[in-house]
């Protein structure tokens, strides 16, 4: 008997252990090489706030935050008004060069899960081509869709529709 409890006690603490320990999960992304999405160009700026990092995610992920390209309805076309916000980010890249970025792509909260997550993947990788377009190595650019799952706005109208259809950056140290 006295055998059996201690091969049950040595069983739940094997248990216990496999559970409490295990490897850090890497957060879902994917780094694209030297793609050219529709060749845009342009000019301008965006804004930046304070440096300060704070680990999330497994990343050192920078305190700076920089507009949102906003797309229009079914779009991953990068408009006119929307690339100095692009362009804020690639100064930045620029003169920070031990910081990578990721890129997320969102969409509003019509259409279907699945047709979102690859708009919203279309989106990142625009962003990401105008920034490799503007002298940035693709290498440090990540891509990220959230779909519809991340909404800004959490209204039905096209006020809040139109802050959904976006992208983000998001800055760390490499």
């Amino acid at each position: 008997m006295s055998r059996n409890l201690w091969f049950g006690m040595l069983v739940v603490v094997l248990v216990c252990a496999l559970c409490t320990t295990g490897c850090r999960r890497k957060p879902k992304t994917s780094a694209i090489g030297n793609d050219n999405i529709g060749g845009i160009t342009g000019s301008g700026q965006g804004s930046e706030q304070g440096l300060s990092s704070r680990p999330e995610g497994g990343m050192d992920v920078l305190a700076v935050k920089f507009e949102n390209v906003l797309f229009d309805y079914d779009s991953a076309q990068i408009g006119e008004a929307q690339r100095a916000k692009v362009e804020a980010v690639a100064d930045f890249l620029k003169k920070n060069a031990r910081t990578g970025a990721l890129v997320e792509g969102n969409c509003d909260e019509r259409g279907s899960a699945e047709y979102n997550m690859s708009l919203g993947e279309r989106r990142a990788l625009a962003v990401r081509a105008y920034l490799v377009g503007l002298g940035i190595d693709g290498a440090i650019i990540q891509t990220k869709s959230n779909g519809k799952e991340k909404p800004v706005a959490m209204g039905h109208d096209e006020a809040a529709w139109s802050l959904n259809r976006r992208a983000e950056f998001v800055l760390f140290n490499q």
